[in-house]
């Protein structure tokens, strides 16, 4: 009997330890787990150049795309609508993409099985590992927005408190739905894939290249339930306004209920190891 109760007790404990931490976040383990991330990013040229230098080249094309379409009729000029494109390759590619790669690259390495015999709770393992891209994309998205502000002739934002939500929103949705494609993705050379659909069809449909006020009314009602429209739609009514109300709380609640998805579909599927 005694043997019975020693067994379950050792058993268990690893679990009631790791219960018992879990409401308590420690800023000095995500801080500490947070520098070796980026140290790892810092030594990797290819995931810096997707995080530091992608998004910035391909605001030129956004600038070149947007300075072919007709416009009129939109309440849009080029600045308005080339300005949320910025922080939505940002958000997709120092993001969303690179963070797939992160956390499939370091499950690969046994780095998070390691990490969850230690005293970080699971949060905190994926929160210091999105930290360093996140800080990157807060810091790109801003010097951007002011940068092509000026450039584009465009001025501050009427409604920053839109643009401060949408880039929010766009960074809390992005670092959760990489951990939820991580957990679909089997390889590290499959995560430089399984990002392309969310991708696409937010170039496509989300107003990255082409603003939905340029489409057929039906299809950008259907546009903006894609994941990245709500953020493209709160920047860009940041300066134009165009946004009402409702339009403004529709916005938000789509964007909370895809972030609210890729949360349960990390908490029900993410793996900690690799599968074998």
């Amino acid at each position: 009997m005694s043997g019975t109760t020693t067994t379950t007790t050792r058993a268990a404990g690893p679990r009631t330890a790791r219960s018992a931490r879990s409401g308590r976040l420690s800023a000095q383990r995500v801080g500490a787990l947070a520098r070796a991330e980026l140290t790892l990013l810092i030594r990797n040229r290819s995931a810096l150049f997707v995080v530091l230098l992608l998004p910035t080249l391909m605001t030129f094309s956004l600038r070149s795309t947007a300075g072919q379409a007709d416009l009129s009729g939109t309440g849009l000029s080029v600045g308005t609508a080339v300005l949320p494109g910025t922080v939505g390759m940002v958000l997709l590619f120092a993001v969303y993409s690179n963070l797939v790669g992160v956390y499939v690259g370091r499950r690969e390495e046994l780095v998070l099985k390691r990490l969850r015999t230690g005293e970080a709770d699971d949060r905190e393992i994926l929160g210091a590992a999105a930290l360093p891209s996140v800080t990157i994309g807060i810091v790109q998205s801003v010097l951007l927005l002011a940068g092509g502000a000026l450039l584009l002739d465009v001025g501050a934002p009427a409604r920053p408190d839109l643009v401060v939500a949408g880039l929010v929103l766009g960074l809390l949705l992005t670092a959760t739905l990489a951990a939820a494609s991580a957990a679909f993705t089997r390889t590290t050379e499959l995560a430089q894939l399984t990002p392309m659909p969310l991708m696409l069809a937010t170039f496509a449909g989300s107003g990255v290249f082409v603003p939905l006020e340029i489409y057929p009314d039906q299809i950008a009602e259907i546009c903006r339930w894609l994941p990245m429209t709500p953020v493209m739609d709160l920047l860009r009514s940041g300066w134009t306004q165009q946004l009402s109300g409702p339009d403004t709380l529709r916005a938000l609640a789509v964007a909370v209920g895809w972030t609210a998805l890729g949360a349960y579909v990390v908490r029900r599927r993410f793996r900690w190891e690799p599968r074998r």
